[in-house]
């Protein structure tokens, strides 16, 4: 008996047969189907070995066991929740994660959806498109994406809601169409459900229309999370990647993204696996207690004491100043003050670059809220966004102090430069490019779609923040609208290199509105 049981031969898989996964994790993990249509399986090695015949094929890809280095859905559910639902909901999802785990593959995702989705309102969501794409990016493994990319037609396969990828995946990969659930909706509102899965044979004569649905196609997923996709089954070649493969995986760089990744809303600036989203929880309180500290050291107390104070609670900054400005920091004895003209990286730009300097400054802005603009220990003017009030009143401000504007008009948080107002530069030859570069450790002080009014408290809750100031040399005569003669668009292109050129961005076309548009779906008129 054991010789005959060493001497078996290997398993051999048969036509019409596929290996699926069960969706009760403590029973038998591997059953045979034997309704499906004939496939063979390949090790994803074999991937690199694929002619050009084939790749003018479709590809069905399986998003999550494919593409994504990590298998967890959690992050993804955490920043809707966070990010559509707020704290309260993303604090349930939270403690509830534990059960769905236990709960297996299947009945934990739909639990997750009901927490994440229960009463958001469908026209408001905007999470898929404004947020989870930023993350998708980051997990996405550079050797799966230089496979994918070499078919001309791909469709993906996923397990999360429709709503959470399609921005992703039409935007960033380049996909023809999309296999996964939609949500129901009711009253415009989402209801926290999924529809019921389609048959696959009537999923793909959807996608394919006249072709028919027994034509080649070729299939990339994983051993743990796709052998459970029916859609997979019509594959001819079905190449499958393990987890060890997926480790080794490098994450793609920025420069290879199919789009720039330039505008990306939400508060959350790190993944928030389940470990991250405790220690999140954990620094929430101690977060809000040390946003009050720094709010009432940068109020109530000098430059000489706030800075080294707020140093010591985790605000760091650097200034360095060109040789050719070492007066800047001097009082200013000219009948007419000096603009400062930088990018617009957080609301706290022009308090850094008055605190670099030693003296006050005054700053014009665009659409800051009520509460930043009583929180700030610096004087800010709202610009009308009418070109000739907005000349005149900072002529005027400039006959009182010094001033400060960031022509952006509105915050890049990623190393883009968006189109520079022109405004500054027929108001005076006294310009001084600043460039500024921030960054956080937990919360994003910005937002598109979310309330501005947070934008402070968010930014002063982290537990440490990095900003570089570089004052760089102020404007030569000759590239000034009134000395040198230059229209007021050359001088803001000029300034907009210099200051991408100092901080090593990219310079861009794109405007306020643009952002507003693609990550809120308004102008931004506020």
């Amino acid at each position: 008996m054991a010789r005959e049981l060493f001497n078996m031969k290997p398993p051999q898989f048969r036509p019409k047969t596929l290996l699926t996964r069960r969706g009760n994790r403590f029973g038998s993990p591997w059953k045979i189907n034997d309704d499906n249509l004939p496939r063979k399986f390949q090790s994803s090695s074999s991937l690199s070995q694929i002619s050009e015949e084939v790749q003018n094929q479709t590809l069905l890809f399986h998003l999550e066991g494919a593409l994504l280095k990590s298998p967890s859905l959690f992050p993804y559910f955490m920043l809707v929740a966070f990010e559509a639902g707020g704290v309260f909901r993303s604090l349930v999802l939270f403690l509830l994660y534990p059960f769905v785990c236990l709960a297996g593959e299947e009945l934990g995702t739909k639990l997750m959806v009901f927490v994440c989705f229960f009463g958001v309102k469908r026209k408001r969501f905007q999470v898929g498109r404004a947020v989870l794409p930023k993350f998708f990016l980051e997990e996405l493994a550079n050797e799966a994406f230089d496979i994918v990319m070499k078919f001309s037609r791909k469709i993906a396969v996923t397990d999360l809601p429709k709503v959470m990828v399609d921005g992703f995946l039409i935007d960033h990969m380049g996909v023809d169409a999309i296999v996964g659930r939609e949500l129901k909706v009711v009253c415009g509102y989402f209801v926290g459900l999924m529809e019921e899965k389609k048959e696959s044979t009537m999923v793909l004569k959807e996608i394919l229309g006249d072709e028919k649905v027994d034509s080649p196609l070729i299939g990339i997923g994983s051993f743990n999370r796709s052998l459970n996709q029916p859609v997979l089954s019509h594959c001819k070649v079905v190449y499958l990647v393990n987890e060890a493969e997926k480790r080794s995986w490098e994450v793609l760089p920025r420069k290879k993204y199919r789009n720039p990744l330039i505008f990306h809303d939400g508060r959350l600036a790190f993944r928030p696996t389940f470990l991250a989203t405790f220690a999140m929880f954990i620094w929430f309180p101690f977060g809000f207690f040390l946003c009050i500290i720094r709010i009432l050291v940068a109020i109530f107390l000098p430059h000489k004491l706030s800075i080294p104070i707020l140093s010591l609670t985790g605000m760091r900054g650097t200034r360095i100043i060109s040789r050719g400005n070492s007066h800047l920091t001097s009082i200013r004895k000219e009948s007419k003050g000096t603009i400062y003209v930088c990018n617009h990286r957080t609301l706290l730009d022009p308090i850094y670059l008055s605190m670099g300097l030693g003296k006050p400054l005054i700053a014009v802005t665009y659409s800051l809220s009520r509460i930043s603009e009583l929180l700030a220990p610096i004087k800010t003017v709202r610009l009308t966004r009418n070109r000739i009030k907005d000349s005149e009143m900072m002529e005027k401000l400039l006959s009182q102090r010094d001033v400060v504007v960031c022509p952006e008009g509105t915050t890049c948080r990623e190393p883009y430069l968006l189109r520079f107002s022109p405004l500054f530069a027929e108001l005076s030859d006294e310009i001084v490019p600043v460039a500024i570069d921030y960054q956080v450790s937990m919360f994003y002080g910005t937002t598109a779609g979310g309330y501005k009014w947070l934008d402070p408290i968010f930014l002063l809750m982290n537990p440490t923040t990095s900003c570089t100031v570089k004052f760089l040399d102020k404007l030569p005569e000759s590239i000034t609208c009134g000395i040198g003669g230059k229209s007021k668009f050359e001088v803001a292109n000029h300034v907009q290199s210099k200051i991408a050129e100092a901080l090593g961005f990219e310079c861009t076309n794109l405007t306020r509105k643009d952002k507003y548009i693609i990550l809120a779906g308004n102008e931004g008129k506020v």
